[in-house]
């Protein structure tokens, strides 16, 4: 059964479009930490909690040295609206074919990642990622009303 990445491994690279069609990399964010989060999908209860979690804390992560991206398998149209709705002030990368979710291994395995795939929808793991591109923290189950003070406490 495939698991997702642990602290101490390489984040994988990846280059995907954000929400307003510019390709986003994981090189981008080289030297600062990184708040990547993965979830199920945009607009939906649990996902708005979380994204509007992080928004509030954004400045507060930011003074910390680090930067949060959302990730999920909708489209940049979809997540432009969601983004515009709820005044999320980070991006959202477009993973429509669950690629970066896999490499993170959070795609889901077996018959949960089957029927996550043919949803297109990723498992909801965050994964704080080091300047030099290290897992160093996961959190597998987040709080999603209090993820931005989750996040806060590990930086």
């Amino acid at each position: 059964m495939a698991t997702h990445l642990q602290v101490g491994d390489q984040a994988p690279d990846f280059a995907a479009p954000g929400a307003d069609g510019q390709t986003i990399r994981l090189k981008d964010f080289r030297g600062k930490k990184l708040v990547m989060y993965f979830y199920p999908m945009d607009d939906t209860p649990g996902c708005t909690k979380q994204a509007c979690s992080l928004r509030d804390a954004n400045a507060l992560i930011a003074a910390r040295g680090a930067a949060i991206l959302g990730v999920s398998a909708q489209g940049e149209d979809s997540h432009r609206k969601f983004v515009e709705k709820f005044n999320l002030n980070f991006p959202l990368l477009t993973d429509t074919d669950l690629a970066i979710a896999k490499a993170y291994g959070v795609a889901g395995s077996g018959l949960s990642g089957l029927v996550r795939g043919l949803a297109k929808m990723s498992e909801r793991v965050t994964f704080i990622i080091d300047e030099d591109s290290h897992i160093l923290h996961v959190i597998s189950d987040p709080d999603c009303p209090d993820h931005g003070e989750e996040v806060l406490a590990l930086l």
